[in-house]
């Protein structure tokens, strides 16, 4: 998890939507310096843990008049805009930066429903953000500051890195390399289990094998200066067993052609749903 700096961060804050990504990124923001005091918290079905960490720090839990604060940050399920927009309006001045991370939803339906709203973010972080280690795209619509705009890369990089992009028009393309990306690496520890047990593995010893190779990989690949690219290189050696592996995997219809026709489809259906 990345601290965000207390100096970044907004002023007062309220955050609607406490759920397991709200939650979090909560956690990070006291991590970093939020003002607990000036910080609301709206969530009719918090969880215990919510509302343990909300009286833990004195934060505001669903109070019956809500402050229109510096930012506000929308962590609803998407499908839950449309019931909550008369509830948000009175949280919303003109000074409001309001950061979603509702998924399908565009800067233009946020507009609509939320006509107070002028400052706006749309970000898209993916699942590891649970845990601090996600990576979120943003874009900022024209009236966003650049005050404004550093208040929101603090905010989301409590949850881990992120790129913010200048046409709205791609976090179609974000959500289908990154936002569903885990997926892809779940499937491919899933896969490479059930290639062990095919090959005479105990099921439960290649599962706990390839989750350790895949997750470690994956930490290689974070801390490493090398690129993807470079890494599989380094751990080939000509006419060894990784070699001939990736013989088959490389090859025509095989792993990069599937990935492209596979990030495609991912683009495709994000387009149909936030359409």
């Amino acid at each position: 998890m990345s601290i965000p700096s207390s100096s970044a961060l907004p002023a007062s804050l309220t955050l609607v939507g406490a759920g397991k990504m709200g939650g979090a990124m909560l956690a990070g923001w006291l991590a970093g310096g939020l003002d607990a005091a000036r910080t609301c918290v709206v969530d009719p079905q918090a969880s215990p843990e919510m509302v343990r960490l909300c009286e833990s720090h004195g934060i505001a839990l669903n109070p019956s008049d809500v402050p229109a604060n510096d930012a506000l940050i929308l962590a609803i399920k998407p499908q839950g805009l449309e019931g909550a927009a008369g509830l948000l309006y009175g949280m919303i001045a003109p000074h409001t930066l309001v950061v979603s991370i509702l998924a399908g939803k565009t800067i233009g339906d946020l507009q609509g429903r939320l006509p107070s709203a002028r400052a706006i973010v749309r970000a898209m972080p993916n699942l590891p953000a649970s845990i601090g280690r996600g990576v979120t795209g943003a874009v900022a619509n024209a009236n966003v500051s650049p005050d404004q705009r550093d208040q929101a890369d603090a905010l989301l990089k409590a949850v881990g890195a992120v790129e913010w992009l200048d046409d709205e028009a791609l976090i179609d393309t974000l959500t289908a390399l990154s936002g569903s990306g885990p997926a892809y690496v779940f499937l491919l520890a899933e896969v490479m289990a059930e290639a062990g047990v095919a090959a005479g593995l105990p099921a439960d010893m290649s599962a706990r094998l390839a989750r350790a190779t895949v997750s470690g990989a994956g930490a290689l690949l974070s801390t490493s200066p090398h690129d993807a690219g470079q890494l599989r290189r380094d751990v080939t050696s000509p006419g060894g067993t990784t070699a001939a592996a990736l013989s088959v995997l490389m090859r025509e219809g095989g792993v990069p052609d599937l990935m492209r026709e596979a990030v495609a489809a991912a683009k495709l259906r994000a387009g149909e749903l936030s359409g």
